[in-house]
């Protein structure tokens, strides 16, 4: 069974969570503090985590970090009433993977869990198909139609980040924040030049297609 850390101090909505997720059949674990989700964390075995962020003893935030120094694939969702740009970007920075904002949609909220949980399970599995393309991580190949595209390592782990989270949007700074030297001279030009670059090598890909999201960054869509 996928079990799944509740970390969210309102015990209502961490009991109603919990309700949700034991009617799909997950099995949740429920944490009522940052603390208290790092301690339960590092004790037994999870398959995904969603927390709130504004939690006494230890926020949001720091529990992805903790998460992220031992699991650097675990899903992690976000729950929070914070909907505004910057708590957002500390989010992902923190290490979170999706953003639900409070009050959400319970529907929503577990094709949210889903979708994270599928393409954990793509990175686990360290291979992707999108169509035509076939992509294996541990070897840093990729084979369009059987025949090997040739990808620089930096091009290959950008298209293969897309990829695995199709439909969303990762800013250009995102990108740069992941793949590229914080001394580097690289700016966010530099991201629009790679993903013109593969937006090329893949031209002949029949199952997505590169998308730039005006004012944000880029996505991956799947045909």
């Amino acid at each position: 069974m996928i079990r799944i850390l509740v970390a969210e101090d309102d015990s209502a909505m961490n009991k109603l969570v919990c309700n949700m997720l034991t009617d799909k059949g997950y099995e949740p674990v429920a944490c009522f503090d940052g603390a208290q989700a790092m301690r339960e964390f590092e004790r037994q075995p999870f398959d995904m985590v969603i927390t709130d962020i504004m939690m006494p003893n230890a926020d949001g935030y720091r529990l992805a970090e903790e998460v992220r120094q031992t699991d650097k694939h675990i899903p992690i969702l976000f729950m929070t009433a914070l909907d505004d740009k910057l708590s957002q970007q500390r989010g992902f920075r923190s290490g979170a993977d999706d953003y639900v904002t409070k009050p959400f949609d319970a529907d929503i909220l577990l094709l949210r869990v889903e979708a994270l949980l599928r393409r954990a399970n793509i990175e686990r599995s360290r291979e992707l198909t999108a169509g035509n393309l076939r992509m294996n991580k541990d070897e840093h190949t990729a084979y369009l139609n059987g025949e090997e595209l040739p990808l620089t390592v930096r091009e290959f782990d950008l298209l293969f980040k897309l990829l695995s989270f199709p439909k969303r949007t990762f800013t250009r700074a995102q990108l740069m924040d992941e793949f590229w030297d914080f001394d580097s001279s690289a700016t966010s030009r530099t991201v629009d030049v790679y993903m013109s670059k593969l937006r090329e090598k893949t031209a002949d890909c029949d199952g997505f297609e590169i998308l730039t999201v005006h004012g944000l960054g880029y996505k991956a869509v799947l045909r």
